[in-house]
């Protein structure tokens, strides 16, 4: 078998677009109800990271929550939402 036909029989993978969830400031929710909603949201956030987090957001006027495969970053951020926190998604570029 040549080169060449080991060349194209071998497949690149593509790693799955990422995208990162973002908390934004708001004026309703306490501080302290946004830390336990994020712990309690997305396992990975731990309670001092969800403390940096909240102060990010409440001081820059929104913060990084976490970068992670679409569908995730949609269900987290569907469900910051549904816990009347304000979140989006964006492509990490």
């Amino acid at each position: 078998m040549s080169v060449e036909t080991l060349e194209k029989r071998s497949t690149v993978r593509k790693h799955a677009p990422r995208y990162r969830v973002l908390l934004h400031n708001d004026d309703f929710n306490s501080m302290e109800y946004v830390v336990q909603t994020l712990v309690q949201t997305v396992p990975a956030i731990t309670q001092p990271q969800a403390v940096s987090i909240m102060m990010e957001a409440h001081t820059n006027g929104k913060a990084l929550v976490i970068t992670c495969a679409q569908e995730h970053a949609e269900f987290y951020c569907e469900t910051l939402r549904n816990h009347g926190l304000s979140s989006s998604i964006e492509p990490d570029d």
